[in-house]
């Protein structure tokens, strides 16, 4: 990476399977482009609980990471049509979603804004909307705004916004 895109904004986004992910990654990609940032896309992994073998648990690891690369390099394509950027790629093992965010929300001082989406289907606002509306997610003296879309918006309502 040059240094001209270090410096740009970071629009955070969690590749994640909801249904939800797809109206919160068109929204970043619109913002970006329109701001002259770019996206950044977590992919979280969940620790393997094989305690016992060690040997399974590094492999059932080996190969959840390069599905996570394969996610995120089929995504890629989707935010270079809409940036003409590529994204930067951020895989995390973590217990969860929140303690990721808040790991690497620490750590990179260009990212300036979390996107997130609700949930579709009257599903109420998600598991995650819902976890930093009530306990925010500790960014370490930082502010950090977070962003919040509708899960179920149109590619044309998404343009209309961003």
């Amino acid at each position: 990476m040059d240094d001209a895109s270090k410096s740009r904004r970071k629009f955070l986004v969690i590749a994640d399977d909801s249904p939800e992910f797809g109206a919160a990654l068109r929204y970043a990609c619109r913002r970006a482009r329109s701001t002259g940032g770019h996206v950044a896309l977590l992919r979280v992994i969940a620790p393997a609980q094989f305690e016992h073998w060690s040997g399974v648990r590094d492999e059932i690891e080996r190969q959840e990471r390069a599905e996570a690369e394969v996610l995120l390099h089929d995504l890629a394509d989707r935010v270079i049509a809409e940036t003409g950027l590529p994204p930067e790629f951020i895989i995390k093992h973590a217990e969860s979603t929140r303690a990721a965010v808040r790991a690497v929300v620490a750590g990179d001082p260009d990212i300036k804004i979390l996107i997130l989406a609700t949930s579709t289907g009257g599903r109420g606002p998600g598991p995650l909307v819902s976890a930093i509306a009530k306990e925010g997610v500790g960014w370490s003296g930082r502010k950090l705004p977070v962003t919040v879309v509708p899960g179920d918006l149109t590619d044309e309502e998404i343009e209309d916004l961003a």
